[in-house]
């Protein structure tokens, strides 16, 4: 029998925490060795839930003790895990994808250590029909997002624009612009806008809108595409995590879906 994927994931929020839990499962395929996060009391009380009892560690001794990181914390975050892992010649993976955009270098630098950086499907679906078609002609791409009021307070673009979302009484179009543009405004829940940019290339047209719904319960993403190839049109209508309404649960299957990949 191989031995076991060691794997250190830094941030055990909403999509860590499912993370942690079904990592634990499989003990044989996979061992979580290492958790970090910046609240080592959130890390702790998940750390004793777990049947593996990982250890809680700074980021250096993370990346030496693992295999493989998932990185699930924050955009913030990349700067500081995405060079250390790169150094050690070690695998990330990154679910923050947003944080990616505009690090060419980061890709330039797996490539010469000899490691990769693994980027999940996260919320969306239609990935690989995006990157077929931009093999052709791409000409356009339009993300449009539906989110519920819950998952967009706190954001960047809300705050600094001083939008008061509770007066808000029917759907409400909040931004318009560029995937780097919705990266910058919404670092918490543009993932998938970034997920596009980098399916469909540098030059391909890609226009975002993100809409407020109030009420709503889901984070509904609708994907149309445009090209040589023809057109399609794809849309989720994704459930919330209970414990974080900025966050998709198919987020974190994504991520066990490329762990599989991986480990197979």
């Amino acid at each position: 029998m191989s031995e076991a994927l060691k794997v250190g994931l830094l941030g055990v929020g909403a999509i860590g925490q499912i993370l942690a839990t079904a990592l634990d499962a499989e003990p044989n395929r996979v061992a979580l060795v290492a958790i970090a996060d910046q609240d080592r009391f959130r890390a702790e009380n998940v750390a004793a839930r777990l049947k593996t009892r990982p250890a809680i560690v700074e980021i250096d001794e993370l990346v030496r003790r693992s295999d493989l990181i998932i990185e699930a914390a924050s955009q913030a975050a990349l700067p500081e895990i995405v060079p250390r892992t790169l150094r050690a010649q070690k695998d990330l993976m990154v679910m923050s994808v947003g944080g990616l955009l505009e690090h060419e270098e980061w890709f330039a630098e797996a490539e010469r250590q000899g490691c990769r950086i693994h980027i999940p499907s996260g919320a969306i679906a239609g990935l690989d029909g995006l990157r077929a078609a931009a093999m052709g002609r791409l000409s356009l791409v339009i993300l449009t997002s539906r989110k519920p009021v819950a998952a967009l307070r706190g954001a960047r673009y809300v705050t600094e624009h001083r939008i008061d979302l509770d007066r808000l009484k029917e759907e409400t179009v909040l931004f318009e612009g560029l995937p780097e543009e919705a990266c910058r405004a919404f670092p918490s829940t543009s993932n998938v806008a970034a997920s596009l940019r980098l399916a469909a290339g540098k030059s391909v047209e890609i226009r975002v809108r993100i809409i407020a719904v109030p009420g709503g319960s889901e984070n509904v993403h609708e994907i149309q595409a445009v090209g040589d190839f023809g057109r399609f049109r794809v849309v989720l209508e994704n459930v919330p995590s209970p414990s974080n309404p900025r966050t998709s649960r198919l987020a974190a299957l994504s991520a066990l879906a490329t762990l599989e990949e991986i480990v197979r």
